[in-house]
């Protein structure tokens, strides 16, 4: 009996052990896509009142979860069963992350000024819709790049048996969704820790000016993530496209592939752009 529990015991720490090594392959692999998908959630995170700050990064970290606990098991069942409906997905995904990016860039050099009754439209938005728009958005944007690391991950295990698999993928998402939304709520409560250093400090001495330093630093940080969540996003796209179409993997070999990418999402956001614009005048027309 003592030598059979023993023996569960070497396999579970047989088994830990394969864990911890595919764990830490999988992350390697996942940490440029976990690089923009920082970037771009900590641009979706922020733009509210400090008092809304955290519980909305909580509501969209609740919702990054869930996600994953969407995501992971399907993407072992249709890698199981149906692995060519994986990369379908992965393509349907990058054209709404291409979309979304290059909206962003046309509204910024394109974006006309409002009228005054627009203004005032705007002014009078109910707060709490505009909030719960924002967060809906979030989600949906970490949902797609929550797939993109999940199937990264599940690729670097293919040759692992499928317990190793499943606690490996189930690992990198819970990592991923810890580690990204614990530094975004770090980033946006730079402010709050700046006023209270200086107010600490009574607005004198080295501690009163790192908490200036905090507070004028958040909205440069916040433009900057800004832009590069916005190219984060095209990146992204164009690396699931060239990745994953074997006819745009094979055009431009010799280009740099960070380049090719970035066009191919360009690309690839433009025509969303356009379908979808010209499909809402369709129905608009019809109305």
């Amino acid at each position: 009996m003592a030598s059979g529990f023993f023996a569960i015991l070497d396999d579970i720490t047989a088994l830990m052990d394969d864990v911890a090594v595919a764990t830490k392959v999988a992350t390697r692999k996942t940490a440029g896509i976990l690089g923009d998908d920082l970037a771009v959630n900590a641009e979706k995170a922020t733009g509210f009142l400090s008092s809304r700050e955290l519980p909305v990064l909580w509501a969209i970290t609740k919702g990054s979860l869930l996600n994953k606990l969407i995501i992971v098991p399907i993407a072992l069942l249709l890698n199981a069963f149906f692995p060519a409906a994986i990369k379908i997905v992965l393509i349907l995904g990058g054209l709404y992350l291409a979309y979304e990016g290059v909206e962003k860039i046309i509204e910024y050099f394109f974006h006309r000024g409002k009228e005054g009754h627009e203004v005032i439209e705007e002014v009078e938005e109910d707060p709490q819709q505009a909030e719960k728009t924002k967060i809906k958005s979030a989600i949906t944007t970490d949902f797609i790049l929550s797939v993109e690391i999940v199937i990264i991950a599940l690729g670097s295990v293919m040759d692992e048996s499928l317990t190793t698999q499943i606690i490996t993928v189930a690992t990198v998402a819970l990592l991923a969704t810890i580690g990204v939304y614990g530094i975004v709520a770090l980033i946006v409560r730079m402010d709050d820790a700046g006023y209270k250093l200086i107010k600490r400090a009574n607005e004198k001495g080295p501690l009163a000016l790192l908490g200036t330093l905090l507070v004028k630093s958040l909205p440069v940080i916040i433009r900057i993530l800004s832009v590069v969540g916005t190219i984060a996003l095209l990146l992204v796209a164009g690396g699931i496209f060239v990745h994953n179409i074997d006819f745009l993997h094979h055009i431009l070999p010799d280009l740099n592939s960070t380049i090719k990418e970035f066009g191919f999402g360009i690309i690839a956001g433009l025509l969303a752009v356009v379908v979808i614009t010209g499909g809402k005048k369709a129905v608009s027309a019809f109305k």
